[in-house]
């Protein structure tokens, strides 16, 4: 994975700007009491904290558009004014005031680049997580670790992430592997430290010892008896899912000779993982199975699986599976993922994706692209598109060059409103439907003819 090492960029004081968002906090509260927060969200496009954002009224059309120009230098300004504000909230009494902070400052970060404004505070915002992470509860933990993957994400590899990762790793590894956590708090944090080794480790043995963490969680859902054939799920199931995936977004950044290591140790034991009776932990098992298979056939073109036949057979199963006691939906989406994973193994192929954002296309065409793309959408969630224009260091990963640069004048030429993008949804459902009901006239004739 390429990396650009930032280590020429002068540290800068931590606390900057922390006296005028003190001053806003401050101006905000009467009479001692706290003030409600207003979030930055990707479901409320009313928001006011939003609108500096983006110029449009829509946050969600960053997924779809990207960022448009800002117009007035005054809009910048004002949204690092009120996100000073927020950093500040992180320090409040009320456990709900921080948690709302934390969130609208994750929400902000995932939706815009403002790299050189967080670098002068990350290390206010790391002591704000550290400080959310030790002493808060469930929902407050998991706000701190979503908004440490997106600090990571904004500030890139290079020695600022790395000093971020240095202080809160070991924290995220305690709650990982500490038993009387919140499962939701450990499933989080579980997807933030993969993230963030993901983006910062320099260090080749801390990297090993994530794994070994990660490995310790998830494995203790493989099928220890041999005479059962379903795996049970369980409170702890959510939290071995969330290992998996990071573990192998990490196996995919370890050097051949550890990545050959884990096929021994894995190859044949995670297979166990696809008589699960929860969907997602299948889902999970046969992406990480194609992703394991595909990164054998780059070592060894002539890759061989002993039990292979098996693996077919109960990819097979998945891909074709009509048990009556499984819900229709976790049937139709386990059908169409296996059917890819079962064309993986058995033919090496893979299904081309196509992802666009502004003017520009990227094409999913591997295994390892697939997950490392799946894993930072499901962290930046609408704000993605805008990133993958953007971020250098998502452009690196997806080997996609350096940023496109595009005057106002042509923004505004690709930029929808969203009534125009109401009328063009409203016509492709019409005409869907109406496809449909011609598709049900033409069974009920051959029906009545037979």
């Amino acid at each position: 994975m390429p990396k650009n090492k930032k280590r020429n960029t002068p540290h800068r004081g931590g606390s900057g700007g922390s006296g005028s968002g003190a001053a806003a906090a401050t101006a905000a509260t009467t009479g001692g009491q706290h003030r409600n927060v207003q979030p930055f969200s990707d479901e409320d496009a009313s928001i006011e904290t939003m609108s500096h954002c983006s110029g449009y009224s829509d946050p969600s059309s960053f997924a779809e558009d990207g960022p448009e120009v800002l117009d007035e230098e005054g809009t910048q300004e004002d949204l690092e004014y009120k996100l000073k504000g927020f950093i500040d909230l992180t320090l409040d009494k009320s456990a709900k005031t921080r948690q709302a902070a934390l969130e609208s400052i994750k929400n902000a970060l995932a939706s815009k680049m403002l790299y050189e404004f967080i670098l002068e505070r990350r290390m206010t915002l790391t002591d704000s997580i550290e400080r959310c992470l030790k002493k808060g509860k469930s929902d407050e933990q998991r706000a701190a670790a979503a908004l440490a993957s997106v600090l990571c994400i904004q500030l890139g590899p290079g020695i600022e992430s790395e000093e971020v990762l240095k202080t809160l790793g070991p924290i995220l590894k305690k709650i990982i592997c500490d038993g009387t956590a919140s499962i939701q708090a450990r499933q989080t944090c579980a997807a933030c430290f993969g993230v963030c080794c993901f983006i910062a480790t320099d260090d080749i043995t801390e990297l090993y010892s994530t794994l070994e963490c990660l490995e310790s969680i998830f494995t203790k859902s493989y099928l220890k008896e041999k005479d059962t054939n379903v795996i049970c799920s369980t409170p702890n199931t959510v939290l071995h899912i969330s290992c998996l995936l990071a573990w192998t977004l990490l196996l995919t950044i370890c050097p051949i000779n550890e990545v050959k290591k884990k096929l021994e140790m894995h190859f044949h034991k995670l297979p166990s993982l696809l008589s699960s009776d929860d969907v997602n932990m299948r889902i999970a098992a046969g992406e990480s199975l194609a992703l394991m298979f595909e990164l054998a056939r780059g070592m060894e073109s002539d890759f061989f699986y002993e039990d292979m036949e098996s693996l077919t057979q109960m990819l097979r199963a998945l891909a074709t599976d009509g048990n009556k006691h499984r819900a229709k939906v976790d049937k139709r989406k386990q059908r169409s993922v296996f059917r890819d994973i079962l064309r993986a193994v058995e033919e090496r192929d893979f299904p081309t994706e196509t992802v666009k954002f502004g003017p520009e296309r990227m094409y999913i065409d591997c295994w390892v692209k697939k997950h490392t793309y799946d894993t930072f959408k499901e962290v930046l969630g609408s704000g993605m598109q805008y990133h993958l224009q953007s971020n250098e260091f998502l452009r690196n990963v997806f080997e996609l060059g350096p940023p496109v640069m595009l005057d106002a004048a042509t923004l505004k030429t690709m930029k929808i409103s969203r009534f125009e993008r109401h009328l063009y949804n409203s016509a492709a459902f019409k005409a869907r439907t109406k496809a449909r009901s011609k598709c049900r006239d033409k069974r009920a004739d051959v029906g009545e003819f037979f």
